[in-house]
């Protein structure tokens, strides 16, 4: 009876297979290249679909943890079956117009700069898997605090349920790689909603996030969202440089 136990045990904190190793890389900027492309035919949205969720919580949690440091107030998140959200916020009137500009600039941004945080935690095994808790931990209590809409109030549970599931359940080079795929689809993310990027409105909802930042910084839409587009492509590859430095 006891082996069993010392194999799973084994398989528990083994150490990533050496072709599994020096290929961590190759394979990451080819999922990302692989998801970008994906996301240009209507199947690919569906072989996608829980990154693209876990994307719009990212981008509308950033609306609203901004206004938090602002020092306003998150009042609800919603998510939407259709791979959509909305974020409900408020800030002072003092803050105007940097602070609603930088509440803007947070939903596109938060993706890949929350990406960019789990590539990097992934150096080590002890931060991988605290991090991988923190993200499932996190998405569970934003659905205790914000999360107001009955899809998001489905689908945001259980997909902290499956991430608190990897980093207790999973080998440790499984948790590194894992929150290294998790952050570069958060990454790239970004090239899904290039239309939305690039469009001064968000049909009922109003004004874009693009659409905001030009309302308040003149700027034109259009140049907020190329430089939020760079941003993150700068973003992924740096964040990958420095998880593999030894590598690239």
């Amino acid at each position: 009876m006891k082996e069993p136990r010392q194999d799973f045990y084994s398989w528990l904190t083994s150490d990533a297979p050496p072709v599994v190793e020096s290929m961590g890389l190759n394979w990451l900027i080819a999922a990302a290249i692989a998801t970008v492309v994906l996301w240009q035919f209507p199947a690919g949205d569906y072989i996608l679909y829980p990154f693209s969720i876990l994307a719009t919580w990212f981008h509308e949690m950033g609306h609203g943890l901004m206004a938090l440091i602002l020092g306003g107030r998150f009042h609800q998140l919603q998510i939407f079956s259709n791979g959509s959200g909305l974020a409900s916020y408020s800030i002072s009137r003092s803050l105007w117009p940097l602070g609603p500009a930088l509440v803007a600039a947070a939903g596109p941004m938060g993706p890949p700069i929350a990406g960019a945080g789990l590539i990097l935690a992934s150096r080590s095994f002890s931060t991988a898997s605290l991090s991988l808790k923190i993200l499932g931990g996190v998405l569970l209590l934003s659905t205790l605090l914000w999360v107001r809409s009955w899809f998001g109030l489905l689908a945001i549970p259980v997909l902290g349920i499956i991430i608190l599931g990897i980093s207790l359940r999973t080998p440790h080079w499984v948790q590194g790689f894992g929150i290294q795929f998790l952050g570069v689809q958060a990454c790239v993310s970004t090239f899904h909603q290039l239309n939305y990027l690039f469009s001064s409105n968000a049909g009922s909802l109003g004004l874009s996030d693009t659409g905001q930042m030009q309302r308040y910084l003149i700027l034109p839409y259009w140049f907020w969202g190329g430089l939020m587009a760079i941003a993150s492509l700068v973003i992924l590859f740096q964040s990958l440089r420095i998880a593999y430095r030894s590598q690239v």
